[in-house]
């Protein structure tokens, strides 16, 4: 089980929160389901979720503008629209759910941003209609079933078996520009305390501590874990190239572009193999472990975390579990790349039943991505594998 959903197993308040959620979700996911048409529904609704090879399709997730899967907001009428936002606020936390739309409304931001001109083999390239819902299975039954939503910078992924929400990992967030301005001088920086409590950690860090922190004094191109369905001991990133739905676009002029993007963000990050090997992912966590923190950089830690945990809502979100100092203690920090404002950085949180990435590289180190993630249990694999065996005959 997720961490998401983890909190006291077994306790009867949790459990509780758990199937209000998934109740709600259910309802909501109705609702939305009963707006569609034959056509609607083709696309909308994938196989329910399985502890096997026709679950494949669920277990796919992307954070670029490539097809998500699933039904978008152009293909819907603005009531079914409506229906799917209140769908994707169950599984929210309220300041989630305002990220999220920032987030979905930023692609007119970045479309004039980059002159409103056409991109990746579509009529618009950055476009806020191109956000993609599919609902797994029969919402509200005694089978398991779950949503998706995705589409430029948002994936969420929920899980609710015996009436109760028991997955919603990977849940990624990022921002493009992770800032721009607005009137009176203000600033729209959706994930900026996801950003700025990092750097506070890292900075607050000395001596030996500080060394074994710091990786490497530059940041890779981008999350080493990426995309994949499955977290792997040694895994690196992945080009920007390989984080699409298809391999390829139709045209090649527009493939070109997006590989010339990709090698450019490569070549800026200037990572040599042996740099990639020092920030890869292992299964024995890099970095420090927050044993090693004083009293206010474990509170750092613990607000960070906060920025990743306060995603989901507070009845099944696993912060609180991080109150106790023992587990706190497991948890390690790493980080890549210059502390100064401005530069591009990276950096990781991981411990037992967790995996959490940052980076902000890309655009001069204005465009950034966030993802929570459990790689033992991500979209509730191990429910299914347990769901399976309880139930077979």
């Amino acid at each position: 089980m997720t961490e998401a959903c983890r909190g006291d197993r077994d306790g009867g308040d949790v459990t509780d929160a758990r199937r209000e959620i998934g109740t709600a979700m259910a309802g909501a996911a109705l609702a939305w389901l009963d707006t569609l048409d034959d056509e609607q529904r083709a696309i909308g609704v994938g196989h329910p979720p399985a502890d096997d090879a026709t679950d494949a399709e669920r277990r796919r997730w992307f954070y670029t503008p490539t097809d998500h899967g699933g039904l978008t907001v152009h293909q819907q009428r603005p009531d079914q629209h409506r229906a799917m936002m209140r769908l994707i606020s169950t599984g929210l936390s309220t300041p989630a759910y305002v990220t999220v739309a920032t987030i979905m409304g930023l692609e007119n931001v970045l479309d004039q941003l980059e002159g409103f001109v056409t991109r990746f083999d579509r009529v618009r390239g950055r476009d806020p209609g191109l956000y993609y819902l599919r609902v797994f299975g029969e919402p509200g039954g005694p089978k398991p079933w779950g949503w998706r939503f995705g589409g430029h910078h948002v994936s969420l992924n929920n899980l609710v078996v015996d009436g109760a929400l028991v997955a919603s990992t990977p849940l990624f967030l990022g921002a493009d520009p992770a800032s721009s301005p607005l009137l009176g001088g203000a600033v729209n920086r959706p994930l900026a305390r996801v950003e700025d409590l990092g750097r506070d950690l890292v900075r607050s860090l000395h001596g030996d501590v500080r060394r074994r922190a710091v990786l490497l004094d530059r940041a890779p191109a981008d999350l080493v874990a990426a995309n994949r369905t499955v977290v792997a001991d040694g895994d690196r990133t992945i080009p920007l190239v390989g984080i699409w739905r298809d391999e390829k676009f139709p045209d090649p002029v527009e493939q070109a572009k997006l590989q010339a993007l990709s090698d450019r963000f490569d070549e800026n990050a200037g990572l040599s193999d042996a740099d990639h090997e020092v920030v890869s992912y292992r299964t024995a966590p890099k970095g420090v472990a927050a044993a090693e923190f004083d009293g206010d950089q474990r509170a750092v830690l613990g607000a960070l975390l906060d920025t990743y945990f306060g995603r989901v809502p507070a009845a099944v979100s696993p912060a609180e579990r991080y109150l106790d100092d023992a587990v706190l203690d497991q948890v390690f920090f790493a980080w890549a790349g210059p502390t100064d404002e401005g530069q591009p950085h990276y950096y990781r949180l991981q411990g037992p039943n967790l995996l959490i990435e940052w980076d902000n590289t890309q655009r001069s180190a204005n465009h950034a991505h966030s993802v929570w993630r459990d790689p033992s249990t991500d979209f509730g694999l191990d429910v299914l594998a347990g769901h399976r065996a309880a139930h077979r005959h």
